[in-house]
């Protein structure tokens, strides 16, 4: 059966899942040759993960080895079912603070049933993952937009800051929402213990000012050691420095976490907002450093091996993992060639759980609680927040609410609200399309938009209409009322109407209902209905599915306006006159 329509571009292949090589796919051409810059990026992986992963943990509440776990178990399960060579999963700022906050209300934070539900959480995390990578969900990636995202990132570091203002300043004070441990930190100012505000602000001052240098150097390491050396150097545990003292060696045992289902089912709503989070964070990073610049990202492929890092994770008794656009710059930079870069910096991480508890015993927590201020100083975006500002202020205010949401609401409600108010944008801007007039460039075939700076011309009797958005139930219904406004207010007799379709990439159910209207009305009224550049390969299979092929005639579409008018000019108008040029 020959197609009614003309196919004006061949569909680009989708992208998903590895067409040949399902397990250790970064390998895939692997040679000797690319040992050494992955040995020299697993290096500097491992010494820019052990701090961070150690914060991390902390910030959500857990004991600084389950960073070390959650670091291991995402290099391990990312390797064997991701697709991109530099992709480094780990314990991660940006959604420990949410998870954190959504499991405090369910568990006592330090309890074990706190991490019992982080390890199962991160197992529910990891299942939605894979289930979105089969299903190819990166499009679920795009829920949020910059100005959100950027706001939420804000919110998140906002968040980090408050809740390790104490141990910087060597204060304790009660759990608390966010506004009130402000104001309890303000209240108890003056009992800041001073050498460990001076080592907390050290360890965040050396790793800003260096990583301003040069971001390669492991500044956060180098500042770690350091000021556990000054803690043991002049016994400063004696004078009340709080240090993490001895950590656990060797690995916990591979089980699975025991729950009953109510408790399961009361953390299912948190795991599909740290899901998506993720899901987020994943695309964008594999996006931002992709394998192979020629070809397209395998986000649905790396959504698998995230999540299969997240269910190792929850195995080994860890929390929730995210992709670190940081740590998988860091490999990028310094030359990795595949996922061996991250074993082996899960290597050497395992050798420090394993035999080196006693070297991390002096390290202060005000240490910790200075990277993570570093941290957060690169959620929060000075420079694309001042960007949006100058560029769309409207958009701006987006950022802001998004950042007051996740500041003044519990951090879970204010990122549900903020993927909220992204789709509301979202539809808000689908919603605000109209219908435009088309004219003709002087001494050229091109049909463009009207602009009042320019003089184009426009032909009696024909009205040449365009639509710059796919054509939904969003928008359906302005599109039918402009049309049918700009067809009945035409001065003169009207003969032919030209839909300029180049931006209708979609036509659903209902748009489809109401551009039937359309098209029945111009024929009521005696005047000829055409489509013009319809070049997308959906929307031409739905003017087939929902029957207009038929109501317009396979005849009366075309690739451009000026074959349109070429072929029906004479016809519609049933004379020679106002030939075209």
């Amino acid at each position: 059966m020959t197609d009614p329509l003309p196919r004006l571009r061949t569909p680009l292949p989708v992208s998903g899942l590895a067409p040949r090589r399902y397990l250790f796919s970064s390998f895939s051409g692997y040679a000797w040759a690319d040992l050494r810059p992955d040995i020299l990026a697993g290096l500097t992986l491992a010494a820019i993960a052990i701090p961070e992963q150690m914060a991390t943990a902390r910030l959500g509440g857990f004991a600084p080895e389950i960073g070390f776990f959650a670091f291991i178990a995402g290099a391990i399960g990312f390797a064997i079912f991701g697709a991109s060579r530099f992709l480094s999963a780990g314990a991660d700022s940006t959604i420990t603070p949410i998870f954190a906050g959504g499991l405090a209300l369910l568990a006592a934070k330090g309890s074990q049933n706190y991490s019992e539900l982080a390890a199962a959480l991160a197992m529910m995390v990891g299942i939605i993952l894979i289930c979105g990578g089969i299903f190819r969900l990166g499009w679920i990636a795009n829920l949020l937009s910059v100005p959100v995202t950027t706001g939420f990132l804000a919110g998140i570091g906002i968040h980090i800051v408050a809740a390790q203002l104490p141990d910087l300043l060597g204060i304790t004070l009660p759990a608390s929402n966010l506004p009130m441990r402000l104001l309890l930190i303000t209240q108890n100012l003056g009992d800041t213990h001073l050498p460990t505000l001076a080592l907390g602000l050290g360890v965040f001052i050396f790793s800003f000012g260096i990583e301003r240098l040069d971001s390669r150097i492991p500044a956060p390491l180098i500042a770690l050691a350091a000021a556990a050396g000054t803690v043991a150097a002049f016994s400063l545990e004696d004078r009340g420095v709080a240090v993490l003292g001895h950590l656990p060696q060797g690995l916990p045992g591979f089980k699975l976490p025991s729950l009953d289902m109510d408790a399961l089912a009361r953390a299912a709503p948190l795991a599909f907002i740290v899901a998506v989070v993720a899901m987020v964070q994943s695309a964008a990073t594999t996006r931002s450093f992709p394998s192979d610049p020629n070809a397209s990202p395998a986000v649905n492929r790396d959504f698998i091996g995230v999540g299969a890092a997240n269910l190792l994770a929850g195995f080994f008794g860890a929390v929730p993992l995210n992709a670190s656009p940081p740590r998988t710059a860091m490999v990028a930079e310094t030359g990795g060639r595949s996922q061996a870069a991250a074993l082996i910096a899960a290597s050497l991480v395992l050798a420090l759980a394993s035999f080196g508890g006693a070297l991390l015993a002096h390290v202060p927590e005000s240490a910790l609680a200075g990277i993570l201020l570093f941290i957060a100083t690169r959620l929060i975006r000075l420079a694309e927040m001042q960007a949006i500002w100058r560029e769309t202020t409207a958009e701006f205010g987006l950022v802001v609410a998004t950042m007051i949401l996740i500041v003044v609401l519990p951090i879970e409600t204010g990122v549900t609200v903020g993927i909220v108010l992204s789709l509301l944008h979202g539809v808000w801007t689908v919603t605000r399309t109209r219908v435009i007039a088309f004219e003709q460039v002087p001494g050229t075939s091109v049909w463009w938009p009207q602009r009042a700076a320019q003089s184009g011309r426009s032909m009696p009797g024909i009205a040449v209409l365009g639509f710059q958005a796919p054509l939904s139930f969003l928008n359906a219904y302005g599109f039918r009322s402009d049309m049918l406004a700009a067809i009945d207010r035409e001065a003169g007799p009207l003969h032919l109407v030209i839909l300029e379709a180049s931006s209708i990439v979609e036509i659903d159910y209902t748009a489809a209902k109401l551009l039937t209207e359309v098209v029945r009305h111009c024929i009521a009224k005696n005047v000829i209905f055409a489509v013009a550049r319809l070049e997308s390969v959906r929307a031409q299979e739905a003017l087939v599915r929902f029957g207009l092929i038929d109501l317009i005639g396979a005849d009366h579409i075309f690739r451009s306006v000026d074959e349109a008018l070429r072929t029906l000019d004479k016809t519609s108008r049933g004379l020679a006159g106002d030939q075209l040029p």
